[in-house]
């Protein structure tokens, strides 16, 4: 389970740091508005809001790609109910009327 929530979080914080770097290069923390009135009145503060945003969507997406990559007998084993195979039907009796 550690394994597992590492290959999730250290790519996804990786990922986060650069996509954070980008936005705020492009975009002043300062000049950022909703209906005209300011939403962040510290960059210190628009910097940690903005990566821990994009944390959460990028780790949601390396969960998801993970969670997704499961093979077939990691997906049945939680499987309540014994699988049985079909039994093909003996003879063709039961095919007459």
């Amino acid at each position: 389970m550690k394994f597992r929530s590492l290959l999730v979080l250290w790519p996804s914080f990786v990922v986060a740091g650069i996509l954070n770097s980008l936005f705020f290069a492009l975009f002043d923390p300062l000049e950022l508005t909703i209906n005209g009135e300011l939403i962040f009145t510290s960059r210190m503060v628009a910097y940690s809001v903005g990566f821990f945003i994009c944390w959460i969507f990028t780790a949601i997406s390396s969960g998801l790609t993970l969670f997704f990559e499961r093979d077939s007998t990691q997906v049945n084993r939680y499987c309540a109910l014994p699988v049985r195979k079909a039994e093909a039907p003996q003879d063709d009796a039961h095919l007459v009327h």
